[in-house]
Parts: structure tokens; sequence; C-alpha cells
């Protein structure tokens, strides 16, 4: 698999897709975790997140955030690191992220 099929280039990522993998509540709250946390492996985000869901679960919303272009992956060692992809977000469709994560980071203020 190439690495363009795990990681859709900026200028491929589509509005629809990317609400669509906003629009499920363990997905926001990783996407929120990743935003106040930054890198972090997948377990970590799972239990930063409060996430009660099996590891096949996770990793399906995590397939998902991926293929939409919300986050990237790499792979450390054993650990799989996932990171937001702010800046093409942020480029390709300025305001979502922080129209996303803003609730997040109101709380903790």
């Amino acid at each position: 698999m190439s690495e363009e099929a795990i990681h859709p280039p900026a200028e491929a990522l589509s509005l629809p897709r990317v609400l669509a993998a906003l629009a499920d509540p363990a997905r926001l709250a990783t996407v929120r975790t990743l935003a106040r946390v930054g890198e972090s492996s997948c377990g970590q985000i799972q239990h930063d997140a409060g996430l009660v869901v099996s590891k096949s679960t996770m990793s399906h919303h995590l397939r998902i955030l991926r293929e939409a272009g919300i986050t990237q992956s790499r792979v450390q060692g054993a650990r799989r690191l996932l990171t937001l992809r702010r800046d093409d977000l942020d480029a390709r469709f300025p305001g979502l992220l922080d129209a996303v994560i803003q609730p997040e980071l109101a709380r903790l203020h």
C-alpha cells in the first residue's frame, strides 16, 4: 500500500468526508484529545480521550480519521504515533479545526 493511499494529499481532502469523520462522538473526542496533547500513541489517545471501546473499534475510528485526512500516523518501533494534520486542514478549510476543537479548549480554561 502506498503512503498516499494511507494519507491522502492535502488537495484531495473533501469537506463532506472530513465532516462525516468528525460526526462520530468517539472520533471527535479523539481529534480534541490530539489537539490538546499533540502527537500520541493509539492506546494513549484512547486512554486520554476516555474512550471505552474495543481495540478493533478504536482501530476503525483511527482509520476513518486517517483516510479522511484529519490525522497522520507514523511508526516508531512497535508503536504507531498519531498527529493532527492541522496545517493541511487549516489551508484547505480555514477555521474548521479551530471550530471543532474550540469547545474542548474553552472547557480547559
